[in-house]
């Protein structure tokens, strides 16, 4: 009878073990028996506002999480280039929403990250779930809080500290990313070679297991960052819209592209004396069908915006981004009465398609809420200032020339005009504030941004759009 007893005792243990190990969720071991520790690392860059494939990543990542040890990092880019973020009530909350709703661990600062100006920016970095990362911005004389330089994380026992670095350049508006100056006036950039150094150290500081770069420099930066600073075992890039990843220098780098079209899984093993490995998959986005339903909801939800889809022209062919330019450009010639329009071509981002025009398409095309401003300049300003720039730019009305080192500009009817006739210019404003050497007087501001004198432009007339037989673009050689 004892026997028996203590039969059904142990009987019931293991029943009871055996269903406390029987769950949705199972107990996520970060150590192998052989002292590895494992992580999986997801990450996406240059977002520029694609909304879409947030419930196809929701559905990756959260399937990931079940069993293993996850960090969800992005490179920075977040805003510019979908209307229904860009002029959503409050600018870019959706980005936000929706990185929160997916889990994501940390961001770096892109440039395009102070596209909507800095109360705009400060409200959305209040309202993210998880930090921004920047090690070469001061923003002191600011409304913003000063970011964090790098962050480290401990996930289930595998220790991962991230630095965040943005790009800079030198220009007349001294060292700043390149975004519209202005918006950034507040804010002290350092090129990130100057101070990498303070963070040399900066695993064994934090005695972490893995050192990331979290960077917004562009690829080749970061093929330069891995063989000049090899501090670092993982720099995950963004900024120049790659779809690559190498060993460098004993340092893995890895880009995912640009607006949501992938996102990278990067599969970290760490040996029991610390080595690192990875296996890498860069997942098309296109060729996953699950999806979280709630996040597809809040995308179809942010996507109805009936008012961006109101048809306002006709484009009789497909335009790639130079004739776009060449349309753009002789919209606002038209709509500033302007003898002479520059655009820069960085500033056309994306194509225009065979068919009905929706302000949409425009804001697409145009994200960045640049103002509608005009000059009164000599032709000799002018060449002065196409000459001496280093820049090419789409143009209308005028015509310009190079003719051995001379520039020559031209009117309708093929007459050279001389170096003190004055003409109106018409630009957004983005271009007199970075070369502001060039345009000394003081312009005539309007109240409309650059894609709203295109849709007035379009509202006012009638023909078709058809710019694939035109190519103004000057670049002094």
């Amino acid at each position: 009878m004892f026997f028996k007893k203590e039969f059904y005792l142990l009987l019931l243990v293991i029943i009871t073990f055996s269903c406390s190990n029987q769950n949705d969720n199972p107990t996520i071991l970060n150590e192998q028996e052989d002292g590895n520790k494992e992580l999986t690392i997801f990450h996406i860059n240059d977002i520029h506002g694609s909304i879409d494939n947030f419930s196809k990543i929701k559905y990756i990542v959260d399937e990931e999480r079940k069993n293993n040890n996850v960090l969800f990092v992005c490179g920075g880019d977040t805003f510019s280039g979908n209307p229904v973020v860009d002029n959503h009530a409050e600018k870019g909350y959706p980005m936000i929403d929706l990185m929160n709703k997916v889990g994501i661990n940390a961001a770096a600062i892109g440039n395009h990250e102070f596209d909507y100006g800095e109360a705009v920016l400060k409200n959305r970095l209040e309202q993210s779930n998880f930090d921004w990362l920047c090690a070469n911005i001061n923003t002191k004389n600011s409304s913003i809080k000063q970011p964090k330089a790098y962050k480290t994380i401990t996930i289930n026992g595998v220790t991962v500290t991230i630095l965040g670095l943005i790009q800079t350049k030198e220009g007349n508006n001294g060292t700043i990313p390149s975004t519209h100056p202005l918006r950034v006036k507040n804010f002290t950039f350092t090129n990130y070679a100057e101070i990498i150094s303070d963070y040399a150290n900066l695993k064994n500081d934090e005695n972490s297991d893995l050192y990331i770069a979290l960077t917004h420099l562009g690829y080749s930066s970061d093929i330069s960052l891995a063989r000049k600073y090899p501090y670092f075992d993982i720099i995950i890039g963004g900024h120049s819209h790659t779809s690559d990843y190498r060993e460098e220098n004993g340092t893995y780098i890895y880009q995912a592209g640009s607006k949501l079209k992938n996102i990278g899984k990067i599969k970290v093993t760490i040996d029991k004396n610390g080595a690192i490995s990875t296996k890498y998959e860069l997942i098309n986005l296109s060729d996953a069908t699950n999806l979280n339903q709630s996040v597809q909801e809040d995308i179809e939800t942010y996507n109805h915006q009936p008012e961006l889809d109101v048809v306002i022209g006709y484009a009789e062919a497909s335009h790639n981004r130079n004739e776009v330019g060449n349309f753009y450009t002789e919209a606002l010639l038209k709509e500033l009465n302007a003898d002479l329009t520059f655009h820069n071509s960085g500033g056309i981002r994306n194509t225009l398609d065979k068919g009905d025009i929706t302000i949409r398409e425009i804001y697409s095309i145009d994200p960045f809420n640049n103002g509608s401003v005009t000059y009164s300049m000599t032709i000799k300003e002018v060449k002065t200032f196409l000459k001496e720039n280093g820049d090419g730019f789409h143009y209308a009305g005028l015509t310009i020339e190079q003719s051995g080192n001379n520039i020559l500009i031209k009117d309708k009817n093929g007459n050279i005009l001389s170096n003190n006739t004055s003409i109106t210019i018409g630009i957004n404003d983005f271009i007199p504030i970075v070369f502001k050497n060039y345009f000394t007087t003081i312009p005539s501001v309007k109240n409309y941004t650059t894609a709203e004198t295109v849709i007035n432009y379009l509202n006012n007339n009638s023909e078709p759009v058809n710019f694939t037989n035109y190519s103004k673009y000057f670049k002094y050689q």
